[in-house]
């Protein structure tokens, strides 16, 4: 379990993340969300004790991470695939993490088959592909078959099947009862993968909460119905306190049921030719819910 209370980083004048407060549970795959810029990298880098926090605390198992002398048994982490040596290979990387943390050398070949790279486990990784060593890195966070597991972008220059891969290996690491903290901007993904939803913007927290919650947070979801009596059931659906948008014979109503909306038209006998549910977008939903707190926003176009 990952405990942030409070958590706030300065740096100088500027605040890169303020009053942080949220728990990630064991169990479950947690996605962190946020624009560019929103401190989800430095909140990152704070929970593995990499950077210390202004005011606030942050434990991963009742402990700050900095306390625990061999870390690779107790947390995992992909903070950057970049950041290995190019003149290395794959087994010597892994070998010599595996030396400093006490883990046995068999478990380097273990991973190295795990994620695939048992073929190229003694090329020099500087000759690997952007897809290679995000799965190297990934290998390097399973090491020490730790109980809670950090991931920022690893989906990053992986193919569909590196993809559908990673998807599979987040879910079955929570099911085991880890604790899987996954960073990304691929909205697709995330509603695929993740369990619960972290959203921070501008280093503040939005929402700790259930994917489908915050999913539903977004005005993207309601009800479509065409029917040639438009303005008649408009009017019954305002008075049920719902939002009605029409273009043409589609009404789009949202904060009423597709059943209370069939309701109505039957009790007053209005014909419906169609009615349909539009599910909520978690793609719309962070558009919407993080839009002022983006901070390199793109241009209109014209």
């Amino acid at each position: 379990m990952i405990e942030v209370n409070e958590l706030t980083k300065r740096y100088g004048g500027t605040t890169a993340v303020k009053d942080l407060t949220f728990t990630v549970r064991p169990g479950l795959v947690t996605g962190f969300l946020g624009p560019n810029g929103s401190g989800k990298s430095t909140t990152l880098r704070m929970v593995l004790g990499l950077h210390a926090p202004t005011t606030g605390t942050v434990t991963v198992d009742g402990r700050p991470f900095r306390s625990r002398p061999r870390g690779l048994r107790h947390v995992g982490a992909l903070l950057d695939a970049s950041h290995v040596h190019g003149g290395r290979s794959a087994t010597a990387h892994l070998a010599a993490l595996a030396r400093s943390n006490r883990i046995p050398r068999g478990r380097v070949d273990q991973v190295l088959d795990q994620v695939g790279l048992a073929g190229a486990a003694r090329r020099r990784i500087g000759g690997y592909s952007l897809g290679m060593r995000q799965r190297l890195g990934i290998a390097g966070a399973l090491l020490g078959d730790p109980p809670v597991l950090l991931f920022d972008e690893p989906l990053n220059g992986l193919d569909p099947e590196g993809v559908k891969w990673v998807r599979e290996l987040f879910r079955s690491l929570a099911a085991e009862g880890r604790t899987v903290f996954v960073s990304s901007h691929l909205m697709s993904e995330m509603e695929h993968t993740a369990d619960e939803l972290v959203v921070i913007g501008r280093g503040e927290l939005i929402a700790a909460e259930s994917i489908t919650d915050f999913a539903g947070r977004g005005s993207g979801a309601g009800v479509c119905v065409r029917t040639p009596h438009g303005d008649r059931l408009a009017a019954l659906l305002t008075v049920e306190g719902a939002t009605v948008r029409a273009d043409g014979d589609l009404l789009t109503a949202t904060g009423v049921s597709a059943q209370r909306v069939g309701e109505l038209a039957l009790d007053h006998r209005i014909l419906l030719h169609e009615v349909t549910t539009r599910n909520p977008s978690l793609e719309d939903a962070f558009m919407e819910l993080t839009a002022d707190s983006v901070e390199y926003a793109a241009g209109e176009t014209r």
